[in-house]
């Protein structure tokens, strides 16, 4: 006897003036709302000009969009190609099917043009966006659950999920018989809210170590990779939505497997602190008065300066002169140490007016890099608050 179960909607579309209104679009735009939104916070903390997300969202989402969608169509080809296939339904994404694997790497593709046209370090972009994606990613499970798809398997624990069967006729719609919505037999896995409930706790873990040991470099990122694909590999072993097996075991298994060591060897291997920018032409001396004035009229505060306009390029800075900056209004000198810290951080080695780069520059470099390889704390794996003035891949 059921005493429990988590109901499951009937209805994933409804006609507002004639349009479809998609459960599943509409989720997937909230995410990706709560994603700009986490990450125009973030990107703001580090020097960057209100509003740069958007920029950044115009190449981002559809490219990540179309990642999606051809990862799916790479790993389901039966649904769409060949005997029984309908070719013109690949184009119909609001029916499902978007693979989280291809809008990564086609969202990363994205934001990468974007950040290279605003000349924002990409590793900045990326560890900006570390902790919005994975809330973006539990919001769109919601959508799943609307469609009453991709449930796990059959189960007897008092949170089974109920299931509808769809009307293939009627899409978005349950099955009516007799004036009551059909449900399968028995109840499934919720394996929309496990990853739900998992997504949400890898945004909080990211945030909290990050802000411990003030990542740099795409370390961010490399954590949500890893701790997003340990969960969805248990996860996509509950589910038996039809997929490709290999050696019996469902492909995304193995997809979640390769990224997570590809994010472990990159987290373990590249190292070096946070990167702070500041715009290219931030002034390095107090504005002259105008002749006449009341000197003690002029505003040094520089309060809201970084964010007044959106700069044309932007240089990495150590978090000592960001912040100084950030202050006064005003860029300080570079001392070695500063430079060492913002190289670290992914800056650009060399002053257009020194080659050579000031004196004692490399041992300082050496030094900072020992530095970020211990970790802010003596702990492994931590990084210091150090940075750079122009960036390597923003020229």
């Amino acid at each position: 006897m059921i005493t429990a179960a988590i109901p499951s909607p009937t209805t994933s579309v409804w006609h507002v003036l004639g349009l479809p209104v998609r459960a599943y679009a509409l989720c997937i735009v909230l995410g990706i709302i709560a994603a700009l939104y986490i990450m125009e916070y973030r990107m703001r903390s580090r020097g960057v000009a209100r509003w740069a997300s958007l920029d950044i969202a115009v190449w981002a989402v559809p490219f990540g969009i179309v990642g999606a969608r051809i990862y799916h169509l790479i790993t389901s080809p039966q649904d769409y190609f060949g005997a029984g296939g309908d070719p013109v339904r690949a184009f119909y994404i609001w029916e499902g099917g978007l693979g989280i694997w291809g809008a990564v790497l086609g969202g990363a593709l994205g934001a990468y043009i974007g950040a290279r046209q605003l000349r924002i370090p990409f590793a900045l972009v990326a560890d900006s966006l570390a902790v919005g994606l994975p809330v973006a990613q539990g919001i769109g499970r919601l959508g799943n659950w609307f469609n009453n798809e991709l449930y796990g398997k059959v189960t007897t624990l008092p949170w089974g999920l109920e299931v509808h069967d769809m009307d293939r006729s009627n899409p978005g719609h349950a099955t009516v018989i007799d004036g009551q919505a059909v449900t399968l037999p028995d109840l499934y896995q919720p394996t929309f809210l496990y990853e739900l409930i998992w997504d949400l706790g890898v945004a909080l873990l990211v945030w909290l170590a990050d802000r411990k040991f003030k990542f740099g470099r795409g370390r961010a990122f490399a954590l949500y990779v890893m701790a997003y694909t340990a969960g969805r590999a248990w996860i996509e072993m509950l589910r038996v939505d039809e997929a490709n097996h290999f050696f019996g075991v469902r492909l995304n298994v193995f997809t979640a497997i390769v990224f997570f060591l590809l994010a472990l060897i990159y987290f373990l291997v590249v190292r070096g602190p946070r990167a702070y920018v500041v715009p290219d032409d931030a002034p390095e001396t107090l504005p002259e008065p105008a002749a006449g004035s009341d000197v003690s009229q002029v505003d040094v505060t520089g309060a809201g300066e970084p964010a007044a306009r959106a700069p044309k390029g932007y240089q990495v800075v150590s978090h000592h002169r960001f912040e100084e900056y950030r202050r006064t209004g005003v860029l300080p000198p570079e001392t070695p140490q500063d430079m060492a810290e913002e190289i670290a951080a992914g800056g650009d080695p060399l002053e257009p007016a020194d080659p050579a780069g000031p004196a004692g520059v490399g041992e300082a470099v050496l030094a900072t890099g020992a530095a970020a390889g211990a970790g802010a704390d003596g702990a492994s794996g931590g990084d210091g608050d150090v940075e750079k003035p122009r960036t390597n891949d923003e020229r």
